[in-house]
This record gives C-alpha cells, structure tokens and sequence, in this order.
C-alpha cells in the first residue's frame, strides 16, 4: 500500500462530448453497424473466422463465449445456439492512425459479435466507416481509416464466403446522454519512472472497476506496437476492453449485434510533450442511438452501469 501514499492524481476536468447531428428526420437510417449474414457450413467455425481475420492483419485480443458466462451468472444463455463477443485489433494501421490521432485508441481493439440463434443462419457485427469515424472523430475520408474499413471487410468476406449484408433500418436519433465520456488528470508521484507511476494508477483503477463488477476482458499496451513503428511521441499508450455482463445480457437478447460496440474500448495515454493523462471510453448512449434500445429491461442496467463507471473513475481520480 506504500505506492498509494505516494500517488496524488489531481483530476482537472472531465469532458464529454457527443457526436450527433444536431437536427436529423426519423426516417434517416442510421448507418454505424453493419450485420454480416450466411449459412452454416462446415467450413465455417470459430476457428475458421479468427484464421480469416489473422490473414488480414488482425490480432484476436479476445474471443469470449457468452453463453457460458450468462447460463454462470444468471442460468441463462439459451437465446442463442452460439454468442461470442470477439475483438480484433490491427497494430500495423493503428499505428498510422495513432500518429496523427491520439483517439484511434477507441478502435483498439474494434469489437464484433459472432452470433446464431438457432445453428443455422451465422452473423458477425461490426462497426461501419461511418461508425468509426464518429467515434474517433477521424475523418471517414482518412486513407488510414478506410484501409482499416477495407481490411475489415476483406477480413469479413474471407470468414463468410458467401455472406451478405443484411439489410437494416435503425433510425437516426438524439440520445439522452453524450456519447463519450472522457477524463484529462494529472497523476503525480514521488517516482520519477513514468512506467511504474502508469502501472501503480492502473492497478489502483483495475481493483475499483472490477470490484464494482466490470470485467476488463482484455488489455492492449499498444505503445509497445507504436515503437516498434518508430511512433515515440507516448510516454504510454494502452487501452482496455471493458464490460459488465448485467448489461450485455439482457441487450443481447434483442439487440444481439450490440457486440460491434461491446466491451467498450478504453484508452488511457500520456504524450511526452505533455503533462496530462487522458482516457476515454463511448458511454452507453452510443449503444442506445446506434441500435434504437427502447425497452427498460435493456435501458436500466446499461444507464446504471454508465453512472457506476463513470463516478468510480471520478472517484479515483479526485
């Protein structure tokens, strides 16, 4: 407990900041997910999906079967034949993008949902052009961007050999919240080694999320990969896949491509020409504008768990 003493995080402000259009008609189609559709084969399994995405440049940080953690925790699991929530990231054109934008953190790793409801029909969700790029605020005309687009759909088309997009009309509308909440802190510290002032924050962080029951499903410390490139301009740079189950199950159950925005994607950075410590991670609204959740027995759980979240950064930070 001696490195907590020694830790003072001074929380300056916390901002968000919503990505919406300011007037839009209910009869727009919102366009942020796409839905990846086939038949069952044989040749297609879970294995066969992540050996498509690797050729393509990804790595698979995570491929977690849902089911098994729903029927654990809530003796559930049953509306699907098969649910997966699998995270893909891409180092050699996250590193492009991070050059030049220090958010592309939110798309690394992207996050899909692998799923089946009765063994038949196969899905795979996943953010569009247009999704990431309202995220991230990255231009959907950066080159970086598209060929991340690109290879998705590449990465796609070799796991579903014979899928189409199915055809979707979620609406375009104004959410009650912001879409991103996002922290600016300093952490101070009687240490003069950035990566152990880093590593002493974030085992702080980790133990108060987890004990307020997220999961961190997965850990990226991207700069690793941004040196490698010759990017230097971070002190660090990781980001986290983080989430709740008493959120994902019961939105599953009806919004089942909700997975192309879950677990949320956290990056936490530190540029070297600057004293601050940014984080940030898309709220929950972003679910409930990108895929038209209405009903309470989705909404509840998932604002509960965006307050939970965001006060026990807060917490931790002041």
């Amino acid at each position: 407990m001696i490195f907590l003493k020694k830790l003072m995080i001074s929380l300056l402000t916390v901002t968000v900041f919503s990505g919406c259009a300011n007037n839009v008609y209910a009869k727009e189609i919102r366009e942020d997910i796409r839905i990846k559709t086939a038949k069952y084969t044989n040749d297609i399994t879970i294995e066969s999906i992540e050996k498509a995405f690797k050729k393509n440049g990804f790595i698979i940080t995570g491929n977690n079967n849902m089911n098994l953690a729903f029927e654990k925790r809530f003796q559930g699991g049953e509306d699907y034949k098969d649910y997966r929530l699998m995270f893909v990231y891409n180092p050699k054109i996250m590193t492009k993008l991070l050059k030049n934008y220090p958010k592309a953190g939110l798309l690394a790793p992207l996050s899909t949902s692998v799923y089946s409801k009765e063994g038949k029909i196969i899905n795979i969700s996943s953010l569009t052009l247009i999704g990431m790029s309202r995220i991230s605020g990255i231009p959907k005309t950066n080159k970086d961007l598209i060929e991340l687009r690109d290879t998705m759909n590449q990465a796609l088309k070799d796991a579903l050999p014979n899928g189409k997009d199915k055809e979707l009309s979620y609406k375009k509308v104004r959410p009650d919240g912001e879409i991103l909440t996002k922290f600016k802190f300093i952490i101070r510290s009687d240490s003069n080694d950035m990566e152990e002032v880093k590593e002493n924050y974030q085992e702080m962080l980790e133990g108060e999320i987890e004990s307020n029951g997220f999961i961190v499903a997965g850990f990226n410390p991207i700069n690793e990969d941004l040196i490698a490139s010759g990017v230097k301009n971070y002190d660090y740079y990781d980001s986290y896949s983080i989430c709740k189950l008493e959120v994902i199950y019961p939105v599953h159950k009806t919004h089942p491509e909700v997975g192309a925005l879950a677990p949320c994607t956290m990056y936490m950075y530190k540029q070297k020409n600057d004293k601050y410590t940014y984080m940030a991670y898309p709220s929950v609204y972003n679910w409930i504008m990108t895929t038209n959740i209405e009903d309470d027995y989705s909404l509840v759980p998932l604002i509960d768990a965006q307050n939970l979240l965001e006060t026990t950064i807060d917490n931790i930070n002041e």
